[in-house]
C-alpha cells in the first residue's frame, strides 16, 4: 500500500503548492499517492461487500472514489491549486440520487481518520434523521452509546446554536438534534496509514459503525 513517500510528497506539496512544482513532480504523486490509493479502495471492495454491500468502493481514475488532487478555487480565496491531502469517498450506492450516509478516508500531514455517516446533509435528510431520533430515542441512544462504537469513533461536526425548528428547547436530546453534521470519526495513525494491515483496519472501523451507519440509512429510506 502506501509507504512514507506518501506524507514526503504531501510535505513537499505543501511546501510547493504551485502547478509548475506539481507538473515537475507528477511521477511522483502517481508512484506515491494515486497507484496505492486506487489500490486501497480496489482491495476494500470485496471486504466491503460482505460487511457494508451498498457500500462503493470504486477504484476507477476519474469518477470513483479517489477524490482528485485539483482544487476547485472558483469561489475561494485560497488559491492554491492542489489538494495537500488524499480523500477518498465510500459512497453508499443511493448517494448519486440523495444525500445518503457513507465512510470516508483522509489521510494528511496533520491528522488522518476513518469517518462514517452523513458530512452535511441536505435539509431534507437532516429533517428525516432528526424525525428519527425523536420518534425512536430509545433506538438512537442505543446506537449513539454503543460500546464498540464509542470506543473506535467520536461524534463530529457543527451544532445549531438554538434548538432546530419544531422542536423544543428542552428536549431530552436536544443536543443531537441540533446536530448539522452525522459523523462519527476514528483517527488513525501514520503507521496505520502505511501498515500492510490498513485494508482489515478499516473493515473492523467500518464494523464498529455499522448500528450507526443502519439507523442513518433507515431514518432516510435506504438500505443498509
Amino acid at each position: 500500500m502506501f509507504t512514507k513517500t506518501l506524507f514526503e510528497f504531501l510535505e513537499d506539496l505543501t511546501a510547493n503548492n504551485q502547478r509548475d512544482w506539481f507538473a515537475e513532480n507528477k511521477s511522483r504523486y502517481v508512484d506515491d499517492v494515486q497507484t496505492p490509493g486506487l489500490k486501497l479502495v480496489a482491495d476494500l471492495a470485496k471486504p466491503l461487500q460482505k460487511i457494508a454491500p451498498f457500500i462503493v468502493a470504486n477504484p476507477a481514475k476519474s469518477g470513483g472514489s479517489m477524490t482528485r488532487v485539483y482544487r476547485d478555487t472558483r469561489f475561494a480565496k485560497d488559491k492554491t491549486p492542489y489538494k495537500t491531502y488524499v480523500g477518498m469517498h465510500l459512497r453508499h450506492e443511493a448517494g448519486k440520487d440523495i444525500h445518503a450516509p457513507g465512510i470516508y478516508l483522509h489521510f494528511a500531514l496533520d491528522e488522518c481518520f476513518v469517518a462514517a455517516g452523513c458530512y452535511q446533509p441536505e435539509s431534507s435528510a437532516l429533517a428525516k434523521i432528526r424525525a428519527a431520533i425523536d420518534q425512536d430515542a430509545k433506538v438512537w441512544t442505543k446506537v449513539r452509546d454503543d460500546r464498540k462504537f464509542r470506543e473506535t469513533f467520536s461524534l463530529w461536526g457543527d451544532s445549531l446554536k438554538t434548538a432546530p425548528r419544531d422542536y423544543p428547547k428542552d428536549h431530552p436530546l436536544i443536543d443531537d438534534l441540533r446536530r448539522k453534521h452525522f459523523i462519527g470519526v476514528s483517527p488513525l495513525s501514520r503507521n496505520q496509514v502505511l501498515s500492510d494491515s490498513l485494508v482489515p483496519t478499516i473493515i473492523e472501523r467500518t464494523k464498529a459503525a455499522r448500528s450507526f451507519m443502519r439507523f442513518l440509512c433507515e431514518s432516510i429510506g435506504v438500505p443498509y
